[in-house]
């Protein structure tokens, strides 16, 4: 980042490489909406390319890129009613089963069940504790990396992830439960 605010544009442009699919991720697990995600993913990187003459390595690259999309999305979260995103995130997992030959309809069925109850386990987590829980398993980030990116202590931050394991667990548990009973 350093030598992208010197004026080296191929350093940005191994930044960017390195961190597109991971980031992009991020952003589509949080909220399951493909065209948003894009939205927010593209201006994270717009923000850093307005943030790069006055870059300060305070931290790593990815924990300010990763703060700077945390920032993104609580603030999208805020403005945002749960049950917009609830809604956006069941047609975005319908869409991505519809059509899927590859299993057969029993096969497929369980698949989607499962898929479903987690997802919706996971979208029934407090943002805190479901951010945490992406950050630390789709992205790979320790604890103390989540802590910066979320601007709390490494204490909260264990806890969130540990709250978040419990919450999932009981939760599919419960409700593969229900599932099966039906």
């Amino acid at each position: 980042m350093e030598c992208y605010a010197q004026g080296d544009t191929s350093a940005f442009e191994r930044l960017y490489l390195k961190h597109k699919g991971p980031l992009y991720r991020y952003f589509l697990r949080q909220i399951s909406d493909k065209q948003l995600a894009e939205d927010l993913y593209q201006e994270t990187w717009s923000r850093v390319i307005r943030a790069a003459a006055n870059y300060q390595p305070s931290a790593k690259f990815s924990t300010w890129l990763y703060r700077i999309a945390h920032n993104l999305l609580v603030d999208h979260v805020r403005a945002v009613k749960p049950v917009d995103l609830a809604c956006r995130e069941a047609s975005a997992l319908l869409d991505t089963f519809v059509g899927n030959e590859q299993y057969q309809p029993d096969v497929q069925w369980q698949v989607l069940q499962q898929s479903r109850l987690l997802k919706h386990c996971i979208n029934m987590l407090p943002q805190v504790q479901k951010e945490a829980f992406i950050l630390n398993i789709e992205m790979g980030f320790t604890a103390v990396v989540i802590s910066d990116i979320a601007g709390v202590t490494l204490e909260a931050t264990k806890s969130r992830i540990r709250y978040a394991y419990h919450s999932l667990k009981a939760c599919v548990s419960s409700k593969w439960q229900e599932t099966c009973d039906d």
